[in-house]
């Protein structure tokens, strides 16, 4: 018998590519880490260090599930996104060493209520509402380092009904993954289970309901949901 007063949540699991699960522990985003997408949000890219946000562990939507437009918006945005999952954890980690950090990677989508984020950022409050909302990080399979090796170039991309909305290549990341694990390790210890969405390139646009987002990474794997 536990001590619990209520049923403890459920642990929310990434299928790995080849079997098994990733248990989450949390997931942390990082904000406008590409130039163009930065510009397009109205940023600088010359002058921005990262800053990071959040998303619920069970926010994450798994298996290629359709996604429920959500309440309370009127403009649902696409971020498609590298995802990065650690593996072990530490603090203040140095960048020749953060690679050594990362279990594996995978394809998700940051989905946004941008106009709730614009109300936000208009009256200095935070973000929670607009990014961290019910089945609002659809991920793919977790491929593990050992099989696809760290990514630092290739091309990302996602399509809406078959049309391409977003196209890139991570080369152009803002910062890099070894930088965003050694700036984010300074700022709170990294534990296992803990993945990192790590930015998206311009070409965010609004969705509407029986919308199919179909998102690549190469060398890295797909993610897909329906707008239903």
């Amino acid at each position: 018998m536990s001590n619990y007063v209520i049923d403890p949540p459920a642990i929310t699991a990434v299928p790995v590519a080849g079997g098994g699960s990733f248990p989450v522990r949390r997931v942390f985003c990082v904000g406008r880490n590409y130039a163009e997408h930065t510009r397009e949000m109205g940023g600088d890219p010359d002058r921005e260090e990262p800053f990071f946000f959040t998303k619920p562990a069970d926010a994450l939507l798994i298996n290629g599930a359709d996604m429920p437009y959500p309440t309370k918006t009127g403009d649902l945005h696409h971020e498609m996104e590298l995802v990065v999952a650690i593996g072990t954890g530490g603090r203040d980690i140095p960048e020749s060493e953060a690679l050594a950090h990362v279990y594996g990677y995978a394809a998700g989508l940051d989905m946004t209520r941008r106009d709730l984020q614009n109300a936000a950022k208009k009256t200095g409050r935070p973000w929670d509402m607009s990014k961290g909302f019910d089945l609002s990080g659809p991920v793919g399979e977790i491929v593990p380092a050992s099989q696809a090796g760290h990514p630092s170039a290739g091309k990302i991309a996602l399509t809406v009904n078959g049309v391409v909305r977003q196209s890139s290549d991570l080369a152009k990341q803002i910062w890099n993954v070894e930088e965003t694990i050694a700036y984010l390790s300074g700022l709170v210890e990294l534990k296992p289970g803990d993945l990192i969405f790590t930015g998206t390139p311009e070409g965010v646009a609004a969705v509407a309901k029986g919308d199919v987002l179909e998102g690549e990474i190469a060398g890295v794997g797909t993610v897909r949901t329906r707008i239903v």
